[in-house]
Protein backbone atom coordinates (compact mmCIF):
# COMPACT_ATOMS: atom_id res chain seq x y z
CA UNK A 1 0.00 0.00 0.00
CA UNK A 2 1.16 3.34 -0.87
CA UNK A 3 -0.12 7.19 -0.76
CA UNK A 4 1.64 9.31 -3.54
CA UNK A 5 1.03 13.02 -3.56
CA UNK A 6 1.86 14.57 -7.08
CA UNK A 7 2.71 18.41 -7.01
CA UNK A 8 3.61 20.84 -10.01
CA UNK A 9 7.18 21.61 -8.68
CA UNK A 10 7.36 25.33 -10.67
CA UNK A 11 4.72 27.76 -12.10
CA UNK A 12 2.35 24.79 -13.36
CA UNK A 13 1.89 23.66 -16.74
CA UNK A 14 4.36 20.97 -16.12
CA UNK A 15 2.84 18.29 -17.24
CA UNK A 16 0.46 16.25 -14.39
CA UNK A 17 -1.90 14.98 -16.41
CA UNK A 18 -0.08 12.81 -17.85
CA UNK A 19 2.07 11.92 -15.01
CA UNK A 20 -1.12 11.20 -13.00
CA UNK A 21 -2.46 8.90 -16.13
CA UNK A 22 0.94 7.03 -15.64
CA UNK A 23 0.81 6.47 -12.14
CA UNK A 24 -3.12 6.31 -11.72
CA UNK A 25 -2.07 2.61 -13.38
CA UNK A 26 -1.06 1.47 -9.88
CA UNK A 27 -3.97 3.31 -7.87
CA UNK A 28 -7.31 2.52 -6.43
CA UNK A 29 -8.29 5.69 -5.99
CA UNK A 30 -7.13 9.14 -7.63
CA UNK A 31 -7.99 12.71 -5.59
CA UNK A 32 -7.62 15.99 -6.33
CA UNK A 33 -7.14 18.35 -3.66
CA UNK A 34 -7.31 21.48 -4.71
CA UNK A 35 -7.63 24.31 -7.21
CA UNK A 36 -10.75 24.83 -9.47
CA UNK A 37 -11.42 25.20 -13.32
CA UNK A 38 -8.30 27.66 -13.64
CA UNK A 39 -5.95 24.63 -14.29
CA UNK A 40 -6.28 22.06 -17.09
CA UNK A 41 -5.03 18.77 -17.90
CA UNK A 42 -3.66 17.38 -21.46
CA UNK A 43 -3.80 14.15 -21.46
CA UNK A 44 -3.04 11.85 -25.18
CA UNK A 45 -4.04 8.70 -24.81
CA UNK A 46 -3.52 6.89 -28.46
CA UNK A 47 -4.03 9.79 -30.98
CA UNK A 48 -7.16 10.97 -28.71
CA UNK A 49 -6.10 14.11 -26.59
CA UNK A 50 -8.33 14.67 -23.50
CA UNK A 51 -8.26 18.36 -21.96
CA UNK A 52 -9.78 18.14 -18.44
CA UNK A 53 -10.30 21.19 -15.74
CA UNK A 54 -11.89 19.49 -12.65
CA UNK A 55 -12.19 15.88 -13.18
CA UNK A 56 -8.94 13.89 -11.84
CA UNK A 57 -6.98 12.52 -14.69
CA UNK A 58 -7.80 8.50 -13.58
CA UNK A 59 -10.92 8.92 -14.79
CA UNK A 60 -9.61 7.63 -18.45
CA UNK A 61 -8.85 4.27 -16.63
CA UNK A 62 -11.54 1.67 -16.17
CA UNK A 63 -12.55 1.17 -12.41
CA UNK A 64 -10.55 3.71 -10.92
CA UNK A 65 -12.35 5.83 -8.17
CA UNK A 66 -11.85 9.76 -8.90
CA UNK A 67 -12.52 11.85 -6.00
CA UNK A 68 -12.94 15.91 -5.82
CA UNK A 69 -12.18 16.61 -2.64
CA UNK A 70 -13.19 19.38 -0.18
CA UNK A 71 -10.44 21.84 -0.92
CA UNK A 72 -11.43 22.03 -4.39
CA UNK A 73 -13.44 24.90 -5.47
CA UNK A 74 -16.13 23.77 -8.37
CA UNK A 75 -17.87 25.37 -11.30
CA UNK A 76 -21.08 23.25 -12.00
CA UNK A 77 -21.34 23.97 -15.06
CA UNK A 78 -17.88 23.06 -16.46
CA UNK A 79 -18.04 20.28 -14.22
CA UNK A 80 -21.26 18.64 -16.06
CA UNK A 81 -20.08 19.70 -19.11
CA UNK A 82 -16.79 17.99 -18.53
CA UNK A 83 -18.76 14.80 -17.62
CA UNK A 84 -21.15 15.24 -20.43
CA UNK A 85 -17.67 15.36 -23.19
CA UNK A 86 -16.48 11.89 -21.15
CA UNK A 87 -19.67 10.13 -21.67
CA UNK A 88 -19.55 11.05 -25.28
CA UNK A 89 -16.06 9.53 -25.79
CA UNK A 90 -16.94 5.97 -23.61
CA UNK A 91 -15.72 6.78 -19.96
CA UNK A 92 -17.45 7.26 -16.96
CA UNK A 93 -19.95 4.78 -17.85
CA UNK A 94 -20.54 4.01 -14.01
CA UNK A 95 -21.13 7.24 -12.14
CA UNK A 96 -20.27 5.26 -8.73
CA UNK A 97 -16.95 5.77 -10.20
CA UNK A 98 -16.81 9.95 -9.51
CA UNK A 99 -17.36 11.37 -6.19
CA UNK A 100 -17.47 14.81 -5.01
CA UNK A 101 -17.20 15.83 -1.32
CA UNK A 102 -19.91 17.83 -0.13
CA UNK A 103 -17.55 20.19 1.47
CA UNK A 104 -16.40 21.68 -1.94
CA UNK A 105 -17.73 24.86 -1.97
CA UNK A 106 -19.43 26.26 -5.60
CA UNK A 107 -18.26 29.37 -7.89
CA UNK A 108 -21.42 31.19 -8.28
CA UNK A 109 -21.88 33.57 -11.35
CA UNK A 110 -21.45 36.44 -8.96
CA UNK A 111 -17.95 35.09 -8.28
CA UNK A 112 -16.86 35.24 -12.00
CA UNK A 113 -18.19 38.47 -12.51
CA UNK A 114 -16.21 40.18 -9.37
CA UNK A 115 -12.83 38.26 -10.75
CA UNK A 116 -12.91 39.61 -13.91
CA UNK A 117 -13.88 43.12 -13.23
CA UNK A 118 -11.33 43.42 -10.27
CA UNK A 119 -9.16 42.10 -12.77
CA UNK A 120 -10.07 44.69 -16.01
CA UNK A 121 -10.00 47.59 -13.12
CA UNK A 122 -6.56 46.72 -12.27
CA UNK A 123 -5.13 47.97 -15.52
CA UNK A 124 -1.08 47.36 -14.85
CA UNK A 125 -1.65 45.98 -11.47
CA UNK A 126 -3.39 43.11 -13.01
CA UNK A 127 -2.79 39.34 -11.23
CA UNK A 128 -3.66 37.54 -14.24
CA UNK A 129 -6.26 35.32 -13.15
CA UNK A 130 -7.90 33.63 -15.96
CA UNK A 131 -11.12 35.11 -14.63
CA UNK A 132 -13.14 31.97 -13.29
CA UNK A 133 -14.17 32.78 -10.38
CA UNK A 134 -11.79 31.29 -8.29
CA UNK A 135 -10.01 33.54 -6.10
CA UNK A 136 -13.71 35.23 -4.94
CA UNK A 137 -15.05 31.85 -4.24
CA UNK A 138 -11.85 30.84 -1.96
CA UNK A 139 -12.12 34.45 0.08
CA UNK A 140 -15.99 33.82 0.64
CA UNK A 141 -14.98 30.64 1.42
CA UNK A 142 -12.31 31.59 4.51
CA UNK A 143 -14.92 34.59 5.48
CA UNK A 144 -17.72 32.13 6.32
CA UNK A 145 -19.82 33.18 3.16
CA UNK A 146 -19.29 30.03 1.32
CA UNK A 147 -22.04 28.27 -0.81
CA UNK A 148 -21.31 24.20 -0.42
CA UNK A 149 -22.62 21.74 -2.91
CA UNK A 150 -24.17 19.78 0.83
CA UNK A 151 -26.14 23.42 0.35
CA UNK A 152 -26.66 23.46 -3.14
CA UNK A 153 -28.19 20.03 -3.20
CA UNK A 154 -30.81 21.35 0.02
CA UNK A 155 -32.99 23.99 -1.94
CA UNK A 156 -33.97 25.81 1.05
CA UNK A 157 -30.80 26.17 2.16
CA UNK A 158 -29.82 27.31 -0.86
CA UNK A 159 -32.48 29.75 -0.93
CA UNK A 160 -31.75 31.17 1.62
CA UNK A 161 -27.95 31.53 1.83
CA UNK A 162 -28.25 33.25 -1.68
CA UNK A 163 -30.83 35.47 -0.36
CA UNK A 164 -28.35 36.49 2.82
CA UNK A 165 -25.40 36.75 0.52
CA UNK A 166 -26.28 38.41 -2.95
CA UNK A 167 -27.34 41.94 -1.98
CA UNK A 168 -23.76 42.35 -0.51
CA UNK A 169 -22.22 41.12 -4.24
CA UNK A 170 -24.42 42.98 -6.08
CA UNK A 171 -23.38 46.39 -4.09
CA UNK A 172 -19.90 45.34 -4.94
CA UNK A 173 -20.59 44.73 -8.37
CA UNK A 174 -22.69 47.65 -9.06
CA UNK A 175 -21.14 50.28 -6.90
CA UNK A 176 -17.53 49.61 -6.69
CA UNK A 177 -16.79 47.99 -9.65
CA UNK A 178 -19.22 49.63 -12.41
CA UNK A 179 -20.81 46.27 -13.54
CA UNK A 180 -24.19 45.21 -13.35
CA UNK A 181 -26.47 43.50 -10.70
CA UNK A 182 -27.05 39.61 -10.75
CA UNK A 183 -31.12 38.36 -10.83
CA UNK A 184 -31.39 36.43 -7.53
CA UNK A 185 -34.50 34.09 -9.84
CA UNK A 186 -32.15 33.00 -12.52
CA UNK A 187 -29.38 32.40 -10.32
CA UNK A 188 -31.73 30.06 -8.27
CA UNK A 189 -33.60 28.47 -11.40
CA UNK A 190 -29.80 27.88 -13.08
CA UNK A 191 -27.81 26.72 -10.16
CA UNK A 192 -31.57 24.43 -9.14
CA UNK A 193 -30.91 22.49 -12.37
CA UNK A 194 -26.89 21.69 -11.58
CA UNK A 195 -28.29 20.52 -7.90
CA UNK A 196 -30.22 17.56 -9.20
CA UNK A 197 -27.55 16.61 -11.82
CA UNK A 198 -24.56 16.93 -8.95
CA UNK A 199 -26.38 15.00 -6.03
CA UNK A 200 -25.58 11.41 -7.82
CA UNK A 201 -22.10 11.85 -6.93
CA UNK A 202 -22.48 13.74 -3.77
CA UNK A 203 -19.86 11.88 -0.73
CA UNK A 204 -17.27 12.37 1.83
CA UNK A 205 -13.97 12.03 0.36
CA UNK A 206 -12.06 11.88 3.89
CA UNK A 207 -13.78 9.14 4.85
CA UNK A 208 -14.01 6.94 1.84
CA UNK A 209 -10.16 7.93 1.93
CA UNK A 210 -9.32 6.83 4.93
CA UNK A 211 -11.90 3.84 4.49
CA UNK A 212 -9.63 2.84 1.63
CA UNK A 213 -6.16 3.36 3.60
CA UNK A 214 -7.73 0.51 6.47
CA UNK A 215 -8.12 -1.79 3.19
CA UNK A 216 -4.42 -1.41 2.03
CA UNK A 217 -5.36 0.73 -1.63
CA UNK A 218 -2.79 2.84 -3.18
CA UNK A 219 -4.20 6.50 -3.48
CA UNK A 220 -3.14 8.91 -5.91
CA UNK A 221 -3.49 12.69 -4.85
CA UNK A 222 -3.58 15.30 -7.13
CA UNK A 223 -2.50 18.65 -7.35
CA UNK A 224 -3.24 21.60 -9.48
CA UNK A 225 -1.12 24.42 -10.42
CA UNK A 226 2.64 24.96 -9.45
CA UNK A 227 4.30 24.59 -5.97
CA UNK A 228 5.42 28.67 -6.89
CA UNK A 229 1.82 29.46 -6.65
CA UNK A 230 0.55 28.33 -3.42
CA UNK A 231 -0.50 31.02 -1.53
CA UNK A 232 1.10 30.92 1.16
CA UNK A 233 4.84 30.17 -0.46
CA UNK A 234 4.33 30.94 -3.63
CA UNK A 235 5.53 34.41 -5.63
CA UNK A 236 3.11 36.54 -3.37
CA UNK A 237 0.42 38.13 -5.03
CA UNK A 238 1.06 36.37 -8.35
CA UNK A 239 -0.20 33.05 -7.11
CA UNK A 240 -3.19 30.91 -6.77
CA UNK A 241 -5.58 31.02 -4.14
CA UNK A 242 -5.18 27.10 -2.73
CA UNK A 243 -2.82 25.71 -0.76
CA UNK A 244 -0.62 23.91 -3.91
CA UNK A 245 2.32 22.15 -2.15
CA UNK A 246 1.83 18.99 -0.75
CA UNK A 247 0.04 19.45 2.67
CA UNK A 248 -2.69 20.86 0.51
CA UNK A 249 -3.47 17.32 -0.36
CA UNK A 250 -3.95 16.93 3.45
CA UNK A 251 -5.71 19.67 4.43
CA UNK A 252 -7.92 19.36 1.35
CA UNK A 253 -9.20 15.77 1.70
CA UNK A 254 -9.20 14.88 5.11
CA UNK A 255 -6.00 12.39 5.25
CA UNK A 256 -3.59 13.02 7.87
CA UNK A 257 -0.17 13.47 6.82
CA UNK A 258 1.38 10.52 8.72
CA UNK A 259 -0.95 8.66 5.58
CA UNK A 260 1.86 10.21 2.84
CA UNK A 261 4.31 8.60 1.67
CA UNK A 262 6.13 9.59 -1.58
CA UNK A 263 5.87 13.09 -2.83
CA UNK A 264 6.40 13.28 -6.66
CA UNK A 265 7.13 16.98 -8.08
CA UNK A 266 6.54 17.26 -11.82
CA UNK A 267 9.07 19.66 -13.87
CA UNK A 268 9.36 20.53 -17.41
CA UNK A 269 12.78 20.21 -18.69
CA UNK A 270 12.75 23.93 -19.14
CA UNK A 271 10.40 26.13 -17.35
CA UNK A 272 6.90 28.04 -17.91
CA UNK A 273 4.48 30.90 -16.89
CA UNK A 274 1.22 31.84 -16.80
CA UNK A 275 -0.12 35.47 -15.84
CA UNK A 276 2.05 38.37 -13.98
CA UNK A 277 4.61 37.58 -11.50
CA UNK A 278 8.46 37.49 -11.29
CA UNK A 279 10.43 34.97 -13.59
CA UNK A 280 14.00 34.99 -13.16
CA UNK A 281 14.94 32.97 -16.32
CA UNK A 282 12.81 34.53 -18.55
CA UNK A 283 13.59 34.42 -22.08
CA UNK A 284 11.74 37.15 -23.67
CA UNK A 285 13.65 36.47 -27.22
CA UNK A 286 13.91 33.97 -30.34
CA UNK A 287 15.05 30.97 -27.86
CA UNK A 288 11.75 31.95 -25.62
CA UNK A 289 9.80 31.25 -29.05
CA UNK A 290 11.28 28.26 -29.72
CA UNK A 291 10.69 26.84 -26.76
CA UNK A 292 6.58 28.11 -26.99
CA UNK A 293 6.55 26.81 -30.29
CA UNK A 294 8.48 23.17 -29.89
CA UNK A 295 6.92 22.57 -26.83
CA UNK A 296 3.74 23.93 -27.67
CA UNK A 297 3.24 26.65 -24.65
CA UNK A 298 -0.19 28.06 -24.51
CA UNK A 299 -2.55 27.02 -21.95
CA UNK A 300 -5.03 23.95 -21.68
CA UNK A 301 -7.72 26.63 -19.76
CA UNK A 302 -7.24 29.78 -21.64
CA UNK A 303 -5.19 29.05 -24.63
CA UNK A 304 -2.37 31.70 -23.57
CA UNK A 305 1.02 31.42 -24.35
CA UNK A 306 3.05 30.67 -21.72
CA UNK A 307 6.35 32.56 -20.36
CA UNK A 308 9.16 30.40 -20.94
CA UNK A 309 12.80 29.86 -19.63
CA UNK A 310 15.64 28.26 -18.87
CA UNK A 311 15.66 25.29 -15.89
CA UNK A 312 15.61 27.08 -12.67
CA UNK A 313 17.27 25.35 -10.10
CA UNK A 314 17.11 27.97 -7.14
CA UNK A 315 13.34 27.64 -7.52
CA UNK A 316 12.94 24.11 -7.97
CA UNK A 317 15.27 23.32 -4.90
CA UNK A 318 12.34 26.01 -2.79
CA UNK A 319 9.77 23.20 -4.15
CA UNK A 320 11.45 20.15 -3.09
CA UNK A 321 12.12 21.79 0.14
CA UNK A 322 8.02 22.97 0.74
CA UNK A 323 7.15 19.58 -0.22
CA UNK A 324 9.79 17.48 1.08
CA UNK A 325 9.94 16.02 -2.44
CA UNK A 326 10.77 12.41 -2.21
CA UNK A 327 11.81 12.44 -6.54
CA UNK A 328 11.18 14.75 -9.81
CA UNK A 329 9.34 13.73 -12.95
CA UNK A 330 11.31 15.73 -15.91
CA UNK A 331 8.63 16.45 -18.77
CA UNK A 332 9.29 17.37 -22.15
CA UNK A 333 12.78 16.75 -22.44
CA UNK A 334 12.33 15.89 -26.16
CA UNK A 335 11.19 19.94 -27.04
CA UNK A 336 15.47 20.89 -26.17
CA UNK A 337 16.26 17.71 -28.54
CA UNK A 338 17.29 19.88 -31.01
CA UNK A 339 19.37 22.71 -29.03
CA UNK A 340 23.57 22.89 -29.15
CA UNK A 341 23.88 24.61 -26.02
CA UNK A 342 21.54 24.21 -22.60
CA UNK A 343 21.76 26.47 -19.94
CA UNK A 344 20.21 25.89 -16.09
CA UNK A 345 20.38 28.50 -13.51
CA UNK A 346 22.45 27.62 -10.49
CA UNK A 347 22.00 30.59 -8.30
CA UNK A 348 20.74 33.99 -9.03
CA UNK A 349 22.51 37.07 -8.87
CA UNK A 350 20.98 40.42 -6.79
CA UNK A 351 22.82 43.82 -6.47
CA UNK A 352 26.42 42.24 -6.74
CA UNK A 353 25.40 39.71 -4.06
CA UNK A 354 25.22 35.58 -5.22
CA UNK A 355 21.84 34.31 -4.02
CA UNK A 356 21.57 30.60 -3.62
CA UNK A 357 17.94 30.48 -2.11
CA UNK A 358 14.48 32.29 -3.32
CA UNK A 359 14.07 35.26 -2.01
CA UNK A 360 10.75 36.01 0.09
CA UNK A 361 10.78 39.33 -0.73
CA UNK A 362 8.74 40.39 -3.71
CA UNK A 363 11.20 43.34 -4.30
CA UNK A 364 14.55 41.43 -4.15
CA UNK A 365 13.00 38.59 -6.14
CA UNK A 366 11.89 41.08 -9.05
CA UNK A 367 15.44 42.21 -9.48
CA UNK A 368 17.45 39.03 -9.51
CA UNK A 369 19.21 38.06 -12.71
CA UNK A 370 19.97 33.98 -13.39
CA UNK A 371 23.80 33.00 -12.69
CA UNK A 372 23.67 30.03 -15.58
CA UNK A 373 26.25 27.02 -16.33
CA UNK A 374 25.97 25.89 -19.49
CA UNK A 375 25.62 22.15 -20.90
CA UNK A 376 25.96 20.64 -24.53
CA UNK A 377 22.67 19.65 -25.88
CA UNK A 378 22.34 15.94 -26.95
CA UNK A 379 21.29 16.86 -30.80
CA UNK A 380 19.21 13.72 -31.82
CA UNK A 381 15.77 12.43 -30.82
CA UNK A 382 15.06 10.81 -27.59
CA UNK A 383 12.54 8.80 -29.25
CA UNK A 384 12.28 4.92 -28.42
CA UNK A 385 14.36 5.06 -25.32
CA UNK A 386 12.76 2.79 -22.81
CA UNK A 387 15.56 2.85 -20.02
CA UNK A 388 17.41 5.80 -18.94
CA UNK A 389 20.43 3.88 -20.16
CA UNK A 390 19.35 3.65 -23.45
CA UNK A 391 18.76 8.02 -23.54
CA UNK A 392 21.78 9.42 -25.65
CA UNK A 393 24.94 10.42 -22.78
CA UNK A 394 24.41 14.22 -23.08
CA UNK A 395 20.85 13.67 -21.85
CA UNK A 396 21.77 11.66 -19.40
CA UNK A 397 24.24 13.28 -18.21
CA UNK A 398 22.25 17.21 -18.30
CA UNK A 399 19.12 14.45 -15.96
CA UNK A 400 22.32 13.94 -13.71
CA UNK A 401 22.57 17.96 -12.87
CA UNK A 402 19.40 18.48 -12.67
CA UNK A 403 19.35 15.49 -9.74
CA UNK A 404 22.85 17.71 -8.43
CA UNK A 405 21.40 21.13 -8.38
CA UNK A 406 18.04 20.25 -6.72
CA UNK A 407 19.07 17.64 -4.43
CA UNK A 408 15.92 15.30 -5.78
CA UNK A 409 16.45 12.46 -7.38
CA UNK A 410 14.31 11.89 -11.14
CA UNK A 411 12.15 8.98 -10.28
CA UNK A 412 10.38 9.35 -14.30
CA UNK A 413 11.31 11.40 -17.10
CA UNK A 414 8.38 12.15 -20.37
CA UNK A 415 10.38 11.95 -23.69
CA UNK A 416 7.00 12.69 -25.56
CA UNK A 417 3.46 13.43 -25.41
CA UNK A 418 1.89 9.78 -25.49
CA UNK A 419 1.40 7.37 -22.56
CA UNK A 420 4.38 5.10 -24.20
CA UNK A 421 7.08 8.34 -24.15
CA UNK A 422 7.83 7.81 -20.83
CA UNK A 423 10.62 5.79 -18.95
CA UNK A 424 10.10 5.22 -15.43
CA UNK A 425 13.41 5.39 -13.16
CA UNK A 426 11.69 4.53 -9.91
CA UNK A 427 7.97 3.72 -9.24
CA UNK A 428 6.52 5.24 -6.37
CA UNK A 429 4.11 3.02 -5.83
CA UNK A 430 6.81 -0.25 -5.25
Amino acid sequence: MANVVIVGAQWGDEGKGKVVDIYTEYAEDVVRYQGGNNAGHTLVVGNEKTVLHLIPSGILHEGKRCIIGNGVVLDPKVFLHEIEGLKKKGYLQDDSQLVVDGNVHIIMPYHKAIDIAREKQSGERKIGTTGRGIGPTYEDKIGRRGIRLIDLVKPQTFARKLKEFLPEKNFLLEKLLGEPPMDEAAILEEYGAYARELAKYLGHASTLLNQSIEAGRNILFEGAQGSLLDVDHGTYPYVTSSSTIAGGACTGTGVGPRFIDEVIGISKAYVTRVGEGPFPTELDNEMGEHLRQAGQEFGATTGRPRRTGWFDAVALREAVRTNSMSGLAITKMDVLNDLETIKICTAYSYRGEMLDYFPQDFDVLKECKPVYEEMEGWMTSLAGAKTVEELPEKARIYLKKLEQVTGCPVALVSIGPRRDQTIQVRNPFG
